[in-house]
């Protein structure tokens, strides 16, 4: 077995022991810096006269990963911001995202992943929030070893486009303790959000 594949065990474990309690509070926690931090960066974008609607690419919640359900909610219901998820094509590809809201139909695709049941496709996302099993305190991360999220930040980079790539991810993730150095192909985030605050900074304006 490989280092990443014990280490991403043990990532998993250490998530599925936490109190459920702690854990509802924890994604609470998260939704609010969210949403605070959304409000300072679009009023960033205001004061430089570069305010635009706001295509932010979410995810859905799997199994012990932090609930942001209610705040996409929320979101969604700004005109001037637009939701989408992201759904699989095939095991090689990046993701597409597609339009979400909370009316929208959902069904379940690979390893119980929701996705919106729709052909229609979602521009590009300004802001990308990506589910982090494990994290460094310079933005390197550890998914599931799929690699989705690594092919689908990289396909954006080869295409010049610029999205903020915020790692969302329980504080018992941090691999400030673990022998770990990311592969070529890993992808870094911009900024990285915990139920115990910013571990790496939250994004600004440039």
């Amino acid at each position: 077995m490989s280092q990443n594949y014990n280490l991403r065990q043990t990532l998993l474990d250490l998530r599925s022991k936490q109190d459920y309690n702690q854990m509802r509070r924890g994604a609470l926690l998260m939704r609010g810096r969210l949403f605070t931090w959304l409000n300072s960066y679009r009023s960033q974008l205001n004061e430089s006269q570069r305010n635009r609607p706001l295509h932010i690419a979410a995810f859905w919640a799997l199994e012990n990963e932090p609930d942001l359900g209610p705040l996409l909610t929320q979101w969604a219901e700004e005109d001037t911001i637009h939701i989408s998820l992201p759904c699989m094509v095939d095991e090689t590809s990046p993701l597409i995202f597609k339009p979400w809201d909370s009316s929208t139909t959902m069904k379940t695709a690979a390893f119980g992943v929701q996705e919106p049941d729709t052909t229609v496709i979602a521009p590009n996302p300004d802001i990308i929030l990506v589910p982090t099993l494990g994290f460094t305190r310079t933005g390197d991360r550890i998914g599931y070893g799929k690699g989705y999220y690594d092919r689908t930040l990289a396909h954006f980079k080869a295409q010049n486009h610029e999205a903020i790539s915020i790692g969302i991810a329980w504080a018992v993730g941090d691999l400030s303790n673990y022998n770990y150095s990311p592969a070529d192909h890993d992808q870094p985030l911009h900024s990285v959000l915990t139920d115990k605050g910013w571990a790496v900074p939250a994004p600004t304006v440039s």
